[in-house]
């Protein structure tokens, strides 16, 4: 596994609700695989179902925060990690508040955790993996809390899983063949943010006793309505319930950026997109792509927050 060693606010209108996943063609509609098909379209595909082979690198800066906590895994065959469980790539970049020990715990055994279940089980294993953490946290006298984003590849289909407000954007082709390098290509949002103010969000934590402040935080502090951890708010309305959304492989998709909210703070999805589009057809490494993403992110945009990012780039042969 590879994990760090160290360890423009985001947009409403790239928000999508359940109805406007229709540039997923049928994923928002269609079933999860089970984990017998999976297993199946591994061995008859190879990697991802298409002539196709994956590269993926992680950057970070602590931007002009004191401490760093972003965590992140960067896994392409998780049967390194984890023998004898269902063979998949993973990525993931999970974003501490009040400290880094959720982000930590999270990154440690969310994966695992997961694939013992089969994956299309994820909604189970991340509540899951939140008792146990809580349990931890009791122990330990920590309130820590953490936002995720996580991408798992399996032959040619994507799960992509998260709470809170870290996000996912893949990169399609408007072209039907994605093999066209100089077609445009159309940031597409993957994830769904899980912010307070939000009526689906308020709406569940004014049931559960929780209130909105005016300035959009729950009880007046927290902004994120879901996340591993932040034990003293489980009470009014914090769930670690991810929303989950899964879709095939094409040869229109190009890429996938996975970044926290300090990302996104400073890039637009579009924008996003095309920086990285760019410096991918000038022929740079997919490390270097990373590490340049960011370094535009804090260093040129002014981003201030701890700020993690992801680049998935689909390879055809």
């Amino acid at each position: 596994m590879t994990t760090p060693e160290s360890k423009a606010n985001s947009e409403s209108s790239e928000l999508k609700r359940p109805n406007e996943f229709s540039e997923l063609d049928s994923s928002s509609k269609k079933r999860l695989k089970t984990e017998d098909e999976l297993k199946t379209q591994n061995t008859e595909s190879g990697n991802n179902g298409l002539n196709t082979t994956l590269e993926a690198d992680a950057a970070e800066d602590k931007g002009s925060r004191h401490t760093m906590e972003d965590t992140w895994v960067v896994l392409p065959d998780a049967t390194s990690e984890s023998p004898g469980f269902l063979r998949c790539a993973y990525f993931a970049i999970y974003d501490g508040h009040g400290g880094r020990l959720a982000a930590d715990y999270a990154q440690k055994h969310l994966h695992k955790n997961v694939l013992s279940a089969g994956l299309p089980r994820e909604l189970v294993w991340f509540r899951k993996t939140d008792e146990a953490l809580l349990q931890e946290s009791v122990a330990d006298g920590w309130q820590d809390g953490a936002t995720a984003v996580c991408t798992w590849v399996l032959g040619q289909t994507v799960f992509i899983a998260n709470i809170g407000d870290a996000k996912a954007v893949v990169a399609r082709s408007t072209a039907a063949e994605g093999s066209d390098s100089s077609s445009p290509l159309k940031a597409i949002v993957l994830t769904r943010e899980h912010k307070a103010i939000y009526p689906q969000e308020r709406a569940r934590i004014q049931k559960a006793g929780g209130s909105i402040s005016s300035n959009g935080r729950l009880q007046g502090r927290l902004e994120v309505s879901r996340a591993f951890g932040d034990r003293q708010f489980k009470k009014v309305g914090v769930i670690a319930i991810p929303d989950v959304h899964s879709f095939d492989l094409t040869e229109r998709d190009h890429f996938i950026i996975l970044g926290c909210d300090g990302l996104w703070g400073v890039f637009g999805p579009s924008d996003a997109v095309d920086f990285v589009h760019k410096l991918l057809k000038e022929g740079l490494p997919v490390t270097t792509v990373s590490r340049r993403l960011v370094r535009e992110a804090v260093r040129e945009r002014c981003c201030k927050d701890n700020c993690t990012a992801i680049v998935i780039v689909f390879r055809k042969q």
